[in-house]
């Protein structure tokens, strides 16, 4: 633990403890231990992903930035961790679980805010090489060169390279990544600072299958994608046909000017740049396709209509996205006084298509990953698409924040007011859709946060604060896309255009103590959601399968975080304990069936959410030699809205040793490591994918039949052992 200072619930992980931790973690996995914090992998490495849950929320309810620039996918709110950062750069990662700062640049906040930091250039010419090896073939090599001051300038900056690999642990195939990153400063006069970073990432994975509860039941971790392709017998689950290529550029710059003795400007341009899929294969008739309304045929190459019948063809997700942006501050001190005005603008095009493309009938891979090509052509002209959008993105947001120090820096006020203006303009190239070929959405919220910290000595301070978020409906929520049904006359994933957004009011009041040798920190939190946001699959009574969005109506939850931690007691020891207890209750019924009905849901816990969890870790180090054991219990979590389906409460282990050798010539701290993760090997269900009103056929509000709508879940990851040198020099 270190000291905070923050008039609200704030947890932070330091470079000490990251470099203790297997090789290549991604931020996800880094933050699992801290309270009210549920993460979940789905490869030992953690290089197809993850999930995570905060206080109940899930990942596309917190707000992830990196240097001060958002991180979370502009359309659904996603955050894919494995592409962000490596965990050698990092200086830090805190976690904010009630709510993010007025100044974070987020239009999905609702839950928090998770704030990634790089470590700044080192002073002198240096470097760091790491090398690791595991099981599953796990393999990981990491470089980093420091230029110390270049020359008799300020500049200094990094360059770092890092290469991963591992073999599926669940089925065929594997996951790799390449990742690289830079950051530049130059520091001069009192408090000038101009820095620059770039982050690289390129990745190309098997992706690892959801599964729903009988399937787990009947199969388990077996679950999997086929390994081996039989040219006269194709088969759309072939493990190639569902690989995940994906290219990441994040820029920022991140800079301060000290205008004048009093007056501060801050100012951080950003670029994101994303361009890849998730794969997919599926049969197609091309002797009769749905053009929306209209039946038509299709043709792909030297086939058609005459000649073939049905032909498996590769129909992958992309998503390329353009997405510049800044933030600005500016910050007058005045004594007791701090006053901070500032506004955030981004403008971001979000391409999203689906074309059908051709797969090699030897082999099985589809002629590009891509899905470029030769695509299938309509007998109307058209390139036949699964889903054809672009969606434009306009953020303004002004926010305004005073903070007052009295009684000698003792109490705190603080408070603030963020105004946000997103328009979004979206284009669905698809015919027959239920809101037309343009569609707008303007939101605009304002959003006021108030927080009081007291010290009442040097060890003992007290904080509360209120603030309101909110989040609005992610772009899917726009558009028709999919298959399309004549009987229906509707495609598999509606559009709800008319949307709200999730607006959250979160109150927390704390206590920290901070001594010598014992730091801990415990908060109440309370909040209300209105508008809840969810995904959900229906099934109607004609069994006709189809997901879109949904609000969820109002929910609230009340809980207690508690976080203890020590400095080095007894034999070089430091333990760490956190705990969550959460009482999360939905206070709607849900739409169900078709919208005909309304499933009992009032009352209910909350999906996604797990009731308690635990987190303990145990540290020793002595300078050389350090080791340390850790565990997690997270309680069931539910995944309908009625209560009638969930994933049991489980407890993991994790291991980590190591020794650090002299320093031998220009070989600084040479370090060889052992770490294991889940080392009872746990096999288990680890996070709620998708929701649903209900699991099982049940009776509506008005006395409808309302079948089982499908959830679906993430298989956890398993036991790995990792083996790793590392020197600096």
């Amino acid at each position: 633990m270190v000291k905070e200072d923050a008039p609200k619930s704030r947890s932070t992980i330091t470079s000490e403890y990251i470099e203790k931790q297997a090789t290549g973690l991604n931020p996800m996995q880094l933050i699992e231990m801290l309270p009210g914090v549920n993460t979940t992998s789905t490869d030992p490495m953690g290089l197809s992903g993850g999930h995570m849950t905060m206080r109940g929320l899930t990942e596309s309810q917190i707000g992830f930035t990196l240097e001060g620039f958002p991180i979370n996918d502009i359309g659904n709110y996603a955050v894919y961790p494995q592409e962000i950062v490596d965990p050698e750069n990092l200086r830090s990662i805190n976690v904010e679980q009630g709510s993010a700062d007025l100044d974070s640049p987020h239009i999905s906040a609702t839950g928090g805010a998770v704030n990634m930091y790089l470590m700044n250039p080192k002073d002198h010419l240096g470097g760091k090489i790491v090398g690791s090896y595991g099981n599953y073939n796990a393999r990981r090599i990491f470089g980093r060169l420091d230029t110390g001051y270049v020359g008799h300038t300020n500049v200094k900056g990094f360059v770092s390279f890092s290469d991963a690999a591992e073999q599926s642990w669940r089925g065929p195939g594997g996951q790799n990544k390449m990742h690289g990153e830079t950051k530049w400063m130059s520091a001069w006069g009192k408090g000038n600072v101009v820095s620059f970073s770039l982050v690289g990432n390129q990745s190309t994975g098997v992706l690892f299958p959801s599964t729903n509860m009988a399937a787990w039941q009947s199969k388990g971790v077996y679950n999997t994608y086929e390994s081996k392709w039989d040219p006269k017998h194709p088969s759309a689950n072939y493990y190639q046909l569902h690989r995940n290529p994906f290219t990441n550029i994040y820029a920022s710059a991140p800079s301060t000017f000290t205008l004048t003795d009093n007056l501060t400007l801050t100012e951080t341009p950003y670029f994101w740049y994303g361009n890849g899929n998730g794969g997919g294969a599926y049969n197609e008739s091309l002797t009769s396709q749905q053009y929306g309304e209209q039946t038509v045929t299709g043709s792909i190459g030297p086939y058609n209509a005459s000649n073939t019948k049905s032909l498996l063809l590769y129909n992958p997700s992309n998503t390329q996205t353009y997405r510049p942006g800044a933030v600005t501050k500016l910050t007058l001190h005045t004594g007791i006084n701090r006053l901070t005005v500032g506004y955030w603008f981004e403008y971001s095009k979000q391409r999203q298509t689906a074309p059908f493309s051709l797969i090699d009938g030897e082999t099985g891979k589809p002629d590009d990953l891509l899905g470029g090509g030769t695509n299938m052509v309509y007998s109307n002209g058209v390139t036949a698409q699964y889903r054809d959008t672009l969606t434009q993105t306009r953020i303004h947001t002004m926010f305004i924040v005073d903070s007052l120090s009295l009684l000698n820096n003792r109490l705190t006020i603080e408070a603030g007011l963020k105004y946000a203006v997103v328009n979004r303009d979206g284009q669905n190239n698809l015919p027959d859709t239920s809101t037309g070929r343009y569609i707008k959405g303007s939101w605009q919220q304002p959003l006021p946060a108030v927080s009081i910290r007291y010290k009442i000595n040097d060890e003992n301070q007290l904080f509360a604060s209120s603030t309101t978020n909110f989040r609005i409906p992610m772009n899917t929520s726009l558009y028709d896309s999919g298959s399309y049904n004549t009987k229906s006359h509707s495609y598999s994933t509606q559009a709800n255009a008319n949307m709200k957004p999730e607006i959250s009011i979160s109150e927390e009041f704390g206590w920290r103590y901070q001594g010598p040798l014992v730091m801990g920190s415990v908060s109440y939190f309370h909040y209300n959601f209105t508008n809840r946001l969810y995904q959900q699959s229906v099934v109607t009574d004609t069994g006709y399968t189809y997901t879109r969005s949904i609000n969820g109506g109002n929910s609230h939850a009340d809980g207690v975080d508690l976080e203890v931690g020590t400095r080095p007691i007894l034999y070089h020891l430091r333990p760490y304990f956190s705990a969550e207890y959460i009482n999360a209750r939905t206070d709607s019924n849900i739409a169900a069936g078709g919208a005909s009905d309304f499933v009992f849901s009032k009352g209910k816990f909350a999906p996604q959410t797990p009731k308690y969890q635990l987190g303990f870790n145990l540290d020793y180090d002595d300078g050389h030699l350090f080791g340390g054991y850790s565990l997690k219990y997270v309680a069931r979590q539910y995944s309908t809205f009625v209560n009638d389906q969930h994933i049991p409460g489980y407890l993991t282990m994790n291991i980590n040793a190591g020794y650090r050798f002299k320093d031998w010539g220009i070989m600084k701290s040479p370090t060889l490591r052992l770490n294991l993760r889940n080392i009872t090997d746990r096999r288990y269900l680890g996070f709620v994918n998708g929701t649903a009103a209900n699991a099982l056929a049940t009776t509506g509000m008005y006395g409808s039949k309302i079948k089982g709508g499908n959830t679906t879940y993430s298989v956890a990851a398993p036991f790995m052992v990792m083996g790793t040198a590392s020197v600096d020099f």
